[in-house]
């Protein structure tokens, strides 16, 4: 993971504290932390997925995802933009889960992102729960 100062650090996923990773092209800034609650990596994202964060959320989300902690939740209620390098991110990320016998799960997406989601028919694709806890449980809503 990349800090502002450019320094490499090891993501804590299995830590019970979030730890936060900045992403910043200039342009768009988004944040990325992430928790571990209940056997699951919650990671959540604020701020705005654009083109020039896509590589760098990619590594980080990938990063989180091992054999015995590849079931991932992606809380998105603070991401307040998304674009289609943004959501590929999301895609690739759930197929590297599976790979490692997971899956990914997004909770709570804000409106645009859901927005973002259908017009991209990407809802049809990912399983999106209300909240967090309905991604954790693996309840989706009627």
């Amino acid at each position: 993971m990349i800090t502002q100062a450019g320094a490499r650090i090891r993501p804590r996923a299995f830590d019970r504290r979030p730890v936060t990773y900045p992403v910043s092209d200039g342009f768009h800034a988004l944040k990325l932390s992430s928790r571990s609650e209940n056997g699951y990596v919650v990671a959540a994202l604020a701020g705005e997925l654009g083109l020039a964060c896509a590589p760098t959320l990619r590594e980080q989300l990938f990063g989180l995802l091992r054999t015995t902690s590849s079931q991932l939740v992606v809380d998105l209620s603070a991401l307040t933009y998304a674009d289609a390098n943004g959501l590929a991110v999301l895609v690739g990320t759930g197929r590297r889960a599976v790979l490692l016998g997971g899956f990914l799960r997004l909770a709570a997406p804000s409106p645009t992102v859901a927005k973002a989601l259908r017009f991209t028919g990407l809802d049809r694709q990912l399983r999106i729960f209300p909240t967090v806890q309905a991604a954790i449980t693996g309840q989706e809503s009627a």
